[in-house]
């Protein structure tokens, strides 16, 4: 199945300078601030903290649903870019790309947050429940990532404001 149509972004506002936004996203122990779904996200290797190539574990929950997700940091620019590929529970196949990039705008920083499936998530959700429907569960997905870029870039501007 092609997924290269499968992405979303959008963009805020914030009145605050684009590294102090940064540092909030990339300070994942506050992404439960921010995320409909990520509650929690935690170093790999404290040491590498906010690095590119560090490894992090994300918390997630939807209704009763919990799991982790195993993700990569693949840009950390520090006021410009925050990207990580979500490589989900097993941390070996890439299924999600996230990133934040950050432009100065006016006295604040315009915030753009995107999503983007990966070539190899059709085959992770058919391996997991051979009899779903991958296409119906890949558009349920892309739906909640639209609803939660806008959910999640309106709490950090509110979060980043406050």
């Amino acid at each position: 199945m092609d997924v290269s149509s499968y992405h979303h972004s959008d963009s805020i506002a914030v009145d605050r300078p684009p590294a102090d936004v940064y540092a909030i996203v990339s300070d994942l122990t506050r992404m439960g601030e921010l995320s409909p779904v990520c509650k929690h996200g935690s170093w790999d290797d404290p040491a590498q903290a906010g690095k590119e190539g560090a490894w992090f574990t994300g918390h997630n929950v939807i209704g009763e649903f919990t799991w982790d997700t195993h993700c990569r940091v693949l840009a950390a620019e520090p006021g410009r870019e925050f990207t990580f590929v979500n490589y989900g529970p097993s941390g070996d196949v890439e299924l999600v790309k996230w990133g934040y990039a950050f432009e100065p705008e006016r006295d604040g920083s315009k915030v753009t947050e995107s999503w983007q499936l990966l070539p190899a998530y059709p085959d992770f959700i058919s391996a997991g429940s051979p009899d779903v429907d991958v296409k119906a569960r890949i558009e349920g997905m892309a739906e909640m990532a639209r609803d939660g870029i806008r959910d999640t870039l309106a709490s950090l501007k509110r979060v980043a404001e406050s």
